[in-house]
């Protein structure tokens, strides 16, 4: 007589972003699975799960970031490597890392001479685990699902806040504004979506420097326009408020600025506060602390893109279909 195995799913939390987890979870009409996470005296890492995962498709959700007094970005990636290699031990049959916001993305070619690409560094290490499968929002860069064999689902918060724009604005008093030639890509995406005309900021930034870069000029007419700011993540939030000042300066009625990551590296916080943005929409891939937050901000929930996309992934469907309607 042939047996026949019923999927199973179960989707876990590392230490970095519970509560977009349990929303994800919440959407799926699920619960968090249980696992133990502690840490030994000189400070390793330790992963064991509390229930039975053998035969599971096993979701584990973790952003890469650095908590202000907490957790460090490494300790978040070798605590998610740590949980997936237990469940490989502990015969799950699928193994898939969810991670909102992919660290050290930035470090994905070399810029100078002598440096790493960090971001492939990252990919091997997960790779060597035995995931089967990575998922991730708004990549810094596209390259990144190239540094992978196995398969990897680059989501997007693209509809989100789309879906913002056309509520919070008017339709012919848009301009959507690439803060550098990088993102005009996206930036022409964007204003296909609301109807809008683009201008681009001409940067300088200094490649033996971090977070450190110069707004030269304005490409295209903002003049009387609602400027939005479109990128994928907010570190020190330097390169975005001097965009907004220099965007008013060349006659802009206000400024929005959206994007995906609120990394919110300090200064961050405080210059969005004093800058002249009108409003910043970020969505919920990584926490915010409550020290980060001002009265400016806006945050949106990724949780039923992520749990449509995990779903998609556990039924064998197509995960690109998610955003067709979009035309993502």
């Amino acid at each position: 007589m042939e047996v026949v195995t019923k999927k199973r799913m179960m989707i876990f939390s590392g230490s970095s972003n519970p509560e977009l987890a349990r929303e994800v979870s919440d959407h799926l009409g699920m619960r968090l699975g249980e696992v133990k996470l502690s840490r030994f005296a000189n400070g390793e890492l330790y992963a064991r799960y509390a229930e039975s995962v053998r035969g599971a498709d096993v979701f584990v959700l973790q952003s890469h970031l650095s908590l202000p007094g907490g957790m460090s970005i490494n300790d978040f990636i070798i605590e998610q490597l740590v949980m997936l290699d237990a469940l490989k031990r502990a015969s799950a049959k699928r193994t898939v890392a969810v991670i909102p916001y992919y660290g050290y993305s930035r470090s994905d070619k070399k810029a100078l001479a002598r440096e790493a690409i960090a971001a492939r560094m990252i990919a091997d290490m997960y790779e060597s685990v035995g995931v089967d499968r990575i998922m991730s929002v708004d990549l810094h860069t596209g390259q990144i699902q190239g540094f992978y064999h196995d398969p990897f689902d680059a989501l997007t918060a693209l509809p989100l806040l789309v879906g913002w724009v056309k509520e919070n604005t008017e339709g012919g008093d848009r301009i959507i504004v690439s803060p550098d030639a990088g993102r005009v890509r996206l930036t022409e995406k964007f204003a296909g979506h609301v109807g809008a005309s683009i201008a681009i900021l001409h940067k300088r930034r200094d490649p033996s420097q971090h977070n450190v870069s110069v707004s030269l000029d304005v490409i295209g007419d903002v003049t009387g326009k609602t400027a939005i700011l479109v990128d994928d993540m907010i570190d020190t939030a330097g390169t975005i408020c001097g965009a907004a000042e220099l965007l008013m300066e060349r006659g802009a009625k206000r400024v929005i600025a959206l994007a995906t990551h609120p990394v919110f590296s300090e200064p961050a916080a405080e210059r969005l506060h004093n800058s002249v943005l009108e409003k910043v929409v970020v969505t919920n891939t990584l926490p915010i602390p409550a020290e980060r937050r001002f009265d400016k901000l806006v945050v949106l929930s990724i949780a039923p893109i992520l749990a449509s996309a995990l779903r998609a992934v556990f039924e064998d469907q197509s995960v690109s279909e998610i955003f067709q309607g979009e035309n993502v």
